[in-house]
């Protein structure tokens, strides 16, 4: 198989599948595992996909942006132990603020029996932090159909009231040049709202967000502590720990 014959095999098989390991691009190729890693970082040099760890996206748009459903079922071993570990961090008599999102969700049943207060914007939240008998505070305004998330000026005027131990933020984007950032400039201002009022401030984030730059700048990496795992391409997160503090969440 020629060189662009191979890379019009990877794009066609990343528009079917949007993320595929390198193993399966050997198989349905026949090429050796360097070349396909050769062809992987010349597709990348053209923009034309995202080297993630063990294979490969397709480059997002800025401005597009997964929704709730789409989120919660990818990567969710990844997530669970990200939302383990920042749960980790929470203790008794904290008030957090726990941002809308999948990887966020997943913190609440590692929060079952503490007793903390609870304020979000998410309404995919709500009602697990009401089962888990956790005293929960919700941010008014609008709510997107994609994300479940409270936004505009009803949330924007809400979260003047309150003031945040800890804060914890799902994010689509990690770079360190731009910082943290998001496709909806909406939700990055309730984002930059949260990170203000708190008194320390965790970004969640699995391995896909690493080095992805989208619409809107939520801060830069200096405001906040980043939390991922083990899957998120090392060199990546090298070079972010420059500017921030990182804990990397290993596979048990």
């Amino acid at each position: 198989m020629l060189t662009f014959e191979r890379h019009e095999e990877i794009l066609a098989r990343l528009q079917e599948v949007k993320v595929v390991k390198l193993a399966e691009l050997v198989e349905a190729t026949g090429a050796s595992e360097s070349t396909i890693r050769r062809d992987l970082t010349d597709l990348e040099q053209q923009k034309k996909i995202k080297r993630v760890h063990g294979g490969a996206s397709l480059v997002t748009r800025r401005k597009d942006e997964p929704s709730l459903l789409e989120k919660s079922t990818k990567y969710s071993e990844e997530k669970r132990r990200i939302a383990k570990e920042a749960a980790s961090l929470v203790s008794d008599g904290d008030t957090i603020y726990i941002d809308a999102g999948s990887t966020t969700q997943a913190m609440i049943p590692h929060l079952r029996g503490k007793d903390i207060v609870a304020i979000t914007n998410g309404l995919n939240i709500i009602t697990d932090l009401v089962d888990a008998n956790i005293k929960t505070y919700v941010l008014g305004g609008y709510v997107k159909s994609g994300t479940r998330a409270f936004v505009g000026s009803g949330a924007f005027q809400s979260i003047q009231s309150y003031q945040f131990d800890l804060a914890f933020l799902g994010i689509n984007g990690v770079d360190k040049h731009t910082g943290y950032s998001t496709p909806d400039p909406e939700e990055a201002l309730i984002k930059q709202q949260a990170i203000a009022r708190a008194a320390s401030t965790y970004i969640l984030a699995d391995h896909t967000k690493m080095g992805d730059v989208t619409f809107a700048k939520v801060a830069d990496l200096k405001e906040a502590s980043l939390i991922t795992s083990d899957k998120a391409d090392e060199m990546i997160v090298e070079q972010l720990k420059e500017q921030t503090a990182i804990t990397v969440v290993k596979e048990t």
